[in-house]
């Protein structure tokens, strides 16, 4: 049987492909290469698992949960109810818009079965499995929500604090500046502007008698263990702070030298700005920039929705209703509260 050249060639390259390793010799032994470097121990010099254990223990995520169990971010009622599934709105407002914004920058999207805030709400993958790591989604300077405020760095992990605590819209001057203002039942900043008067912008700062402070040097955010994780998540103590985030009295103490604050109106602070605030409110009512409703003896303020009114009276409302909503009295940032506050009332008179 005769074979044709495609066969010949198949078969010398097999009889090549077995015989021809046997042909290859080796040559002397080289030198023998450096050493590699040694690898690092684990943190303490510990097993891996103990890293984990660090914060995956029973006792101290059972810990965590009890302190967890105490904030009003686990319940959710003061948000999720209202605005967990409201697109736009979802981002803060419940776990899964969170999360949707933190990991795929979507903040605009509806969510079906909201949920309120867990562990994994702020904590993301580990970056670095090592004790210190605790993976915040969110330690980078805040992004502002209203571009015209620009970045707030309210230092590292309070960052992520600010992502939600800021404010949601631009005081009225910048918004639509004008003589006049025309104002609606949502002006002001939002509900929880926290972020804003810590780093001490994005309100109405009209021109006054007290200057303005410059922007990021509130005490409570430039002295070494303040800012919101520093006060509202100090060591867990007569059910305050850790992750309760109930702002810690010992705290206060430990950075007050002795003054033995019993409550949170240290130097009068609190009891300053509540004055001024009744003072603006009642002004501004007086003007009819903002309506009083009382119902069974309580009263309820809001703005005078589609009043026209001159832009420093809207200022003075969108003032009011941010320090209010701030909800500290002044406490995140004396300075920035009470400029905020001399200047509108003079402003007014």
């Amino acid at each position: 049987m005769k074979l044709n050249n495609l066969t010949r060639l198949l078969l010398l390259a097999f009889v090549i492909m077995c015989v021809a390793p046997s042909c290859v010799k080796e040559g002397p032994m080289g030198p023998a290469g450096t050493d590699g470097t040694n690898g690092t121990n684990g943190q303490d010099g510990d097993a891996g698992t103990a890293t984990c254990l660090a914060c995956h223990s029973g006792n101290n995520m059972a810990q965590k949960s009890a302190e967890f169990a105490m904030s009003e971010h686990s319940v959710g009622a003061i948000a999720v109810e209202y605005a967990g599934g409201r697109a736009g709105c979802a981002q803060c407002h419940s776990h899964q818009g969170f999360v949707q914004f933190t990991t795929l920058g979507i903040k605009d999207l509806a969510i079906t079965n909201p949920s309120a805030w867990e562990c994994s709400t702020c904590h993301s993958i580990h970056k670095t499995f090592e004790g210190t790591d605790y993976a915040l989604r969110i330690t980078d300077p805040v992004v502002a929500a209203v571009a015209s405020n620009g970045a707030m760095d309210l230092k590292g992990g309070s960052n992520l604090c600010g992502t939600c605590h800021q404010s949601r819209s631009p005081e009225p001057n910048v918004a639509s500046p004008g003589a006049n203002f025309t104002l609606s039942v949502r002006t002001g900043p939002h509900h929880g502007p926290q972020g804003n008067v810590l780093f001490g912008n994005g309100f109405a700062e009209i021109p006054g008698s007290v200057a303005y402070p410059a922007k990021g040097t509130a005490d409570h955010l430039t002295k070494t263990g303040g800012s919101c994780v520093g006060c509202h998540m100090a060591t867990f103590t007569a059910k305050q702070g850790g992750h309760s985030y109930i702002p810690s009295v010992a705290k206060c103490n430990s950075c007050h030298d002795g003054a033995d604050i019993t409550n949170y109106n240290y130097g009068g602070v609190q009891s300053d700005v509540h004055a001024k605030l009744e003072l603006l409110r009642d002004k501004l009512v007086e003007l009819g920039a903002i309506n009083k409703t009382t119902v069974d003896g309580v009263d309820t303020y809001a703005p005078a929705d589609k009043k026209s009114v001159p832009m420093v009276q809207a200022q003075a409302v969108f003032n009011y209703f941010g320090i209010e909503e701030d909800r500290s009295l002044g406490v995140h940032n004396p300075k920035y509260v009470r400029a905020l506050l001399v200047n509108t009332l003079e402003a007014l008179d």
